[in-house]
């Protein structure tokens, strides 16, 4: 077993719907977690994240350092060591909860004295994701858009765990994919 050691994982779940196959994926691969590896899990549907506006062409540029439910969300965001978009497949690509909260960083990245961008490299991304259908190059813009994110944000890439179910329940019939999860987080 490999040391998980101080290593502190976010679990984002962008579905809008709670208990559905990509949350079920994900919690078979954290289950493999060590008990020294730290799990936080986060409903990004019940956070109530303010709707994202982009000012970086309005006065100096700058953004108000976050309140309520987006600062909750900024304080565990550079809390995590690892984190885990586990997003459902909406229309070949992320969910409107991940969009949003992805969305937030590029205003997180102009607070002053905030330094989002350096503090988030070295940190280490992965996806988790459900899709109905077995052709999972239907989610390669989702993946494209966690490793492109990845490599902006200088953060390490570690792939996107598919599975593929529709209805609630079904993912534990991708056997494949349950194997998958066993093993997603070792190095």
């Amino acid at each position: 077993m490999h040391d998980f050691t101080g290593r502190r994982f976010l679990f984002l779940l962008g579905s809008t719907r709670a208990g559905g196959n990509t949350e079920a994926l994900a919690q078979l691969a954290a289950a493999q977690l060590p008990s020294d590896a730290e799990q936080h899990w986060v409903r990004l549907a019940e956070m109530d994240l303010p709707a994202f506006t982009d000012r970086r062409h309005e006065g100096d540029g700058y953004y108000p350092s976050p309140t309520g439910p987006a600062r909750t969300l900024l304080d565990a965001t550079l809390d995590a060591t690892d984190l885990v978009i586990a997003s459902p497949l909406y229309w070949y690509s992320l969910s409107t909860p991940v969009k949003q909260y992805l969305d937030h960083w590029s205003g997180w990245m102009r607070v002053p004295d905030l330094d989002f961008r350096p503090r988030m490299a070295g940190r280490t991304l992965w996806g988790v994701t459900a899709l109905a259908g077995t052709d999972h190059r239907d989610a390669d813009a989702l993946a494209g858009t966690l490793a492109k994110t990845a490599r902006y944000m200088r953060m390490d890439f570690r792939g996107v765990l598919l599975g593929s179910a529709t209805r609630p329940g079904q993912i534990a019939e991708d056997e494949d994919a349950v194997l998958r999860a066993k093993t997603f987080f070792t190095p």
